[in-house]
């Protein structure tokens, strides 16, 4: 993990190996962003015309080396992209500093330490600094030789240092802490999403969270197949039903003294979709190791919270599961008996996430929690509304949708509020059971939406983030966004829990 630290010491005599300053799009050119002003000076006024010289725009994630001026101990300096000039009297957002961050320490993969003369007006802004520097240096290199990418040969960047932060100020130690704790949790998560599924199967997964649970606090509690039979939890069982990987049900209960609200994260947890006997045609299948990125994100969070001590309690469900073909495996036209009582037809079984989260959701309305969140790579339906960056936020209060959406916005995630259009209900009526776990084709997302809302308890406040999209990037990295894992949701959801500890949510 990145080490992150603050300095207000001089640029030039820090010891780095480079220095990193931010450049804008402006209307005649490249614009020096503030923080790089000493870096600026002793180029004789002259950076963005040597930027513009090579090249440089200063467009978003940009990414342009040259050699440092005479007398700075760094040998190199690196200007990022920030994008747009900000309108006079604004500042660079918080996601425009976050991203130049990523984009930043992932082009300085291989060196030890780097100096961010990036723009820095308050704590909130060395925050979000650390926050992209941390998950822009994130590498998965469980697999590879000596920890490193095979492909370059470089470990990801070990240090990064925030000029312009002051190390010894409450409120920058304070924002330096939190972005710590999330990122090193979002990048756990990511660790998970990103871990071949013969090595993060159910069992495993639960222990991964029964060590964290000792590690931090958190009170850790796991059903194992047995346990799930005889608790009557049919719709787990009946997805894990075909895998030689016995599912299980993961309960994690983060709780503060001075907690006066309970919120409860629940994560869909498929460590392998193959689709079952509904089986997922070639070129379908191979990235679906992360069909556990909901119940990641809901680890994560939880963790998090624990780590920030914020005083709200928060129970996070993991139902875990694989999903795979076989003589035992839940065939089209079983009728599984889930967890609330209900009966469901199970006319798709690659339509197994919801049934997962059925059983899940159920068992935390029980406890009254104040309200419920969910989280899956539920749908196609979804990434083909929203695309592969943001992901759908359905609810059955419109406030708390409105209030999931801007607190996404915040912590710098795309989302975007849906519908649970009650006309779309009929679809799943069965003729032999209570609900078909298929509906219409057309809204394919909110359908899925509406069949969880079956199974929250009556008076229960409820939201459900469809992250099918963002979960997991099949393309080229980009700012703190690497390709493969993502950590998807898991800032939104530590948002929501500070925002609840203070009173501000609900």
């Amino acid at each position: 993990m990145t080490a992150l630290t603050l300095s207000t010491a001089a640029a030039s005599g820090l010891r780095a190996d480079a220095i990193v300053v931010g450049v804008a799009k402006g209307a005649k050119g490249p614009v020096v962003a503030p923080g790089a002003e000493a870096v600026d000076k002793a180029y004789d006024g002259a950076l963005a015309g040597i930027l513009e010289t090579l090249g440089a725009s200063g467009g978003e994630g940009e990414v342009t080396k040259l050699p440092a001026p005479t007398g700075f101990k760094a040998p190199v300096v690196v200007a990022v992209g920030l994008g747009a000039v900000p309108e006079k009297d604004d500042t660079f957002s918080a996601e425009a500093l976050r991203r130049a961050a990523g984009a930043a320490a992932r082009a300085l993969a291989g060196a030890k330490k780097a100096v961010f003369a990036l723009p820095i007006t308050d704590a909130a802004d060395a925050g979000v600094l650390a926050e992209g520097a941390a998950l822009g240096a994130y590498a998965f290199d469980a697999y590879k030789e000596n920890g490193k990418d095979a492909k370059n040969g470089k470990a990801p960047l070990a240090e990064v240092t925030l000029l312009g932060g002051k190390p010894r100020d409450a409120a920058y130690k304070a924002a330096l802490a939190r972005a710590t704790a999330v990122t090193e949790e979002l990048n756990r998560a990511r660790d998970l999403i990103n871990t071949p599924p013969n090595d993060l199967y159910p069992e495993a997964f639960a222990a991964v969270a029964t060590a964290a649970g000792k590690e931090h606090g958190i009170k850790v509690q796991v059903l194992d197949e047995k346990a799930l039979a005889k608790g009557g939890y049919g719709g787990i069982l009946g997805v894990g039903a075909g895998s030689a990987a016995a599912p299980r049900l993961v309960k994690l209960s983060y709780t503060s003294p001075k907690a006066t609200k309970h919120l409860a994260f629940v994560g869909k947890g498929i460590t392998y979709d193959s689709g079952g006997i509904s089986l997922k045609p070639a070129g379908h299948n191979e990235t679906m190791k992360c069909d556990m990125s909901g119940a990641a994100a809901v680890f994560a969070a939880v963790v998090a919270a624990a780590r920030l001590g914020l005083e709200v309690n928060v129970t996070g469900w993991l139902a875990l599961a694989e999903n795979m073909p076989s003589g035992s495996a839940t065939r089209p036209g079983d009728v599984l008996r889930m967890y609330s009582g209900k009966t469901v037809e199970v006319l798709n079984t690659d339509a197994e996430g919801r049934l997962v989260l059925a059983d899940a959701l159920w068992k935390a309305s029980e406890e009254k929690p104040d309200a419920i969140i969910d989280v899956a790579t539920l749908t196609g339906a979804m990434v083909l509304a929203l695309g592969n960056r943001t992901f759908g936020v359905m609810a059955n209060d419109d406030a708390f949708r409105t209030a999931i959406v801007e607190a996404a916005e915040e912590v710098g995630e795309e989302s975007w509020p849906m519908p649970l259009p009650e006309h779309l209900r009929k679809g799943m009526d069965s003729p032999t059971a209570d609900i078909a776990n298929m509906g219409e084709r057309m809204g394919g997302g909110l359908v899925a939406g509406l069949f969880l809302k079956e199974f929250v308890g009556e008076g229960i406040t409820w939201a459900h983030l469809d992250i099918a999209g963002p979960a997991f990037n099949e393309s080229g990295p980009f700012g703190y966004t690497p390709k493969g894992g993502t950590g998807s949701a898991v800032r939104t959801l530590v948002r929501l829990a500070e925002l609840t500890a203070a009173g501000d949510l609900g």
